[in-house]
């Protein structure tokens, strides 16, 4: 018997005549549901454990160590508050791991599943009616909001969406005006960091018993997944997330705003606040951190900044995904789905195939929308090897040490990369989910098939985030530690103007695209034969696992 199960059964209350609840891993959290409001007695949750589950795609260790360790503290948690706490550990489907319970003590509630992958698994066993579903409470805004805003068809745009939702919620309002005239202040959180002020830290966390079984755990039973585990940058514990949170507050968000898309290498989240994991198991709720940042006196800039980012964006692509059943309903009609949860090149970099889980496989691979034929498979340098450039093997780095990085590294340097290469933009969608801590298919598919690629065209997007060397040179100091010149030899170049060039049939038409498609007008055609003969060299050199070197790509 673990550590774990021995102190569960020594706080488990009488179970008595309960009501059950089956909470999912993404649901942690009693502010919210049936546990916020009814006497803890009258109350029995189910948690569910899945070594099956886990085992679908080849998720990052620190994912999994995060997930569970949070899991197992919640049920000890709410078995001191006198919640029955059931505790199950399956080999196979949700649905299937609960159906027993259903059995025996009849049917049970659950707020809907914020990830689609779980209720589709789920709703076999409601089809039978052994689950009912009550409204998930952990989300801010409503479907007809979405559609008042955005509209019921596509495009759909966050801005519109935003706005709508500010005035709903009377936030940064004034009589009916933005607060600050604005309703976005991203024009003024643009700024480069060089060194001030001060980046902080970010915190460690107690290694508890719990905790350091889990990573026991992992290490014997997951060792063929990814990544560093590190127990020490693990929050787990209700109280881990209040420190990170007050954390975050203090050292973070009074700088967030202005060196929000700012990259370095001598800070890897500069003033990000680490908290879009715990959001998203809900350890810490939307709710809650908005109308704590609305009660900060801190700048304009960064209090906006941040309440765009969970109020706006991470509502708004939950919407998008649901509108479209996870893009698999598209306007021009139903789009392919994978047959299968799909590795991200894993296999690639590796030399191993990722063997699924034994039994009955429940779940596809997901959409595979491609708007720009993106067909270049997904270069080892994502897994960790070395790509010769700084930029790209920093964040990647990052990624596997911490299961993280902040939201422009991912657009800009990591998406921006593979779509300048053409890279299927579901193998890298699959490489985000798996090597994320945050990622589930809600927010993983909006944010790298949706904005990072362009994949599904202007559905959720006005444009392709793409950029040259410049751009990553303004932002960041990565390129002081790369052998290429920002200004000179750096390949992001050519690989920017053989991008517009190749997919110039479907972009030249984008307003938004205007200046950059008539200064490619202008490129004389060496110039441009020579920008797809880097593209293919660097593809290819990457593609076959080799870093590229200034005498590679300028031979």
């Amino acid at each position: 018997m673990s550590l774990f199960t021995e102190e569960l059964k020594r706080l488990q209350p009488q179970a008595g005549s309960r009501r059950w609840f089956f909470v999912p891993y993404d649901q942690l959290s009693d502010d919210m549901g049936p546990l916020s409001r009814e006497k803890p007695g009258d109350l029995g949750i189910i948690l569910v454990e899945s070594p099956w589950k886990a085992g679908l795609r080849p998720y990052h260790k620190q994912k999994l160590a995060l997930i569970i360790a949070n899991l197992r503290h919640f049920a000890l948690e709410q078995a001191r508050r006198g919640v029955a706490v059931r505790h199950v550990i399956s080999q196979g489907p949700y649905h299937k791991a609960l159906g027993p319970l259903v059995a025996e003590a009849g049917p049970i509630q659950a707020m809907v599943p914020g990830e689609r992958e779980l209720r589709l698994d789920l709703d076999k066993l409601a089809a039978s009616g052994g689950l009912t579903y009550l409204p998930h409470e952990g989300w801010l805004t409503q479907i007809s909001q979405f559609e008042k805003g955005c509209g019921e068809i596509p495009p759909w745009r966050m801005d519109a969406f935003y706005r709508q939702v500010r005035r709903d919620a009377d936030i940064l309002m004034d009589h009916g005006k933005p607060v600050g005239g604005k309703f976005s202040m991203d024009p003024a959180n643009r700024l480069s960091w060089r060194g001030k002020p001060p980046a902080p830290d970010p915190p460690t966390f107690p290694i508890d018993p719990i905790k350091k079984e889990v990573g026991d755990l992992i290490q014997r039973e997951f060792a063929r997944h990814p990544g560093r585990l590190n127990l020490e940058a693990l929050p787990s514990t209700r109280a881990d997330a209040e420190q990170l949170w007050s954390w975050a507050k203090r050292e973070c968000l009074p700088s967030f705003g202005p060196y929000e898309d700012a990259m370095s290498l001598q800070s890897r989240a500069l003033f990000h606040t680490r908290i879009s994991s715990l959001l998203n198991l809900h350890r810490l709720l939307p709710a809650k951190v908005i109308a704590d940042v609305m009660g900060l006196d801190i700048p304009l800039s960064s209090k906006e900044g941040f309440i765009r980012q969970v109020l706006g964006w991470r509502e708004f692509v939950r919407h998008v995904h649901l509108a479209t059943d996870g893009f698999r309903r598209l306007p021009a009609g139903p789009c392919p789905v994978q047959t299968l949860p799909g590795e991200g090149g894993y296999r690639r970099w590796s030399g191993k195939i990722w063997n699924l889980p034994g039994g009955y496989i429940d779940a596809d691979g997901g959409a595979v929308p491609s708007y720009l034929s993106a067909e270049t498979s997904l270069p080892p340098a994502y897994w960790g090897g070395p790509s010769g450039l700084a930029c790209l093997d920093h964040v990647v780095a990052s990624v596997w040490e911490e299961g993280y990085s902040h939201h422009i590294t991912r657009l800009m340097i990591l998406s921006n990369l593979a779509t300048l290469l053409d890279v299927r933009p579901r193998e890298l969608t699959d490489w985000f989910w798996v090597a994320y801590t945050d990622a589930y298919d809600w927010v993983v598919e909006p944010n790298v098939l949706g904005m990072g690629t362009f994949a599904l065209g202007d559905l959720m997007m006005t444009k392709p985030y793409v950029s040259g060397a410049a751009y990553i040179n303004r932002m960041s100091d990565y390129c002081s530690a790369c052998a290429f010149d920002p200004k000179i030899d750096c390949p992001v170049i050519p690989l920017y103007w053989a991008f517009l060039a190749r997919h110039k049939e479907k972009l030249q038409g984008n307003p938004r695209l205007r200046m950059p498609m008539a200064s490619l007008v202008k490129r004389s055609a060496s110039q441009k034969r020579r920008d797809q003969e880097i593209f293919r060299t660097v593809k290819d050199i990457l593609i076959g696992g080799d870093p590229v070197t200034p005498r590679s790509v300028n031979h």
